[in-house]
């Protein structure tokens, strides 16, 4: 579904406060003095405060979507060179939107979630672990990954790895001595570690040896 400029930005401001309150926390009285708009507006729009964090679901999942698929038709790419592009895009996709990134946090150990969000966060969780299978596949077609992979622990490793460097950024500013450093600045170290380090992390893990003598 297509969203016009105000839904957008009603979804994009329920986006930012449920990411801050919770969605338990978040009323649509909240949103629409947020985002400047009428609560009937929003209850056209959408219906319910249900029906909107399901829209920025389905959004997000959507340009998740589209990016992987344009991944995985690059034939020009080694499975290797897909896996590390992959890999920078989980970091920048989590990176750069930290407030969708609390939200599947938060809502994953809130003890209020509704049924529907349950079902959106497990089938993006799926829909992930399907690329990662059907790439790590590729390259075992192709000679390249060894066969004996966990695609399971692969995912919780990469998607793991970056939640955590996320939540806990404020600690590994002040432990690597980085606090002069501005926020873009930070943000841009960080991206880069996390880049480098999984990719060292996985080429060591999921390549065969004649790949990484290469």
């Amino acid at each position: 579904m297509e969203y016009n400029a105000k839904q957008l930005q009603i979804i994009e401001v329920a986006e930012r406060l449920f990411s801050q309150k919770g969605f338990a926390g978040t009323s649509v009285r909240d949103i629409a003095q947020e985002a400047d708009v009428n609560v009937s507006m929003i209850s056209y729009y959408f219906g319910s405060k249900e029906k909107l964090i399901e829209a920025l679901f389905q959004l997000r999942m959507t340009e998740s979507r589209s990016r992987l698929e344009t991944l995985m038709m690059l034939s020009e790419l080694s499975a290797l060179q897909k896996f590390n592009v992959f890999i920078d895009s989980v970091i920048d996709r989590l990176m750069g939107n930290q407030c969708f990134h609390n939200i599947m946090l938060r809502e994953q150990l809130s003890s209020e979630r509704t049924p529907v969000i349950s079902e959106y966060i497990r089938g993006l969780k799926m829909r992930n672990v399907e690329l990662i299978k059907r790439m790590i596949h590729e390259g075992q077609e192709a000679g390249d990954f060894r066969k004996d992979i966990n695609v399971s622990l692969v995912t919780t490793t990469l998607y793991g790895t970056v939640n955590y460097a996320i939540a806990t950024q404020d600690f590994y500013r002040i432990f690597n001595n980085l606090e002069h450093l501005t926020d873009d600045e930070f943000q841009a170290h960080l991206r880069n570690e996390l880049s480098q380090h999984l990719k060292n992390l996985f080429k060591s893990t999921i390549t065969n040896e004649h790949h990484i003598q290469n």
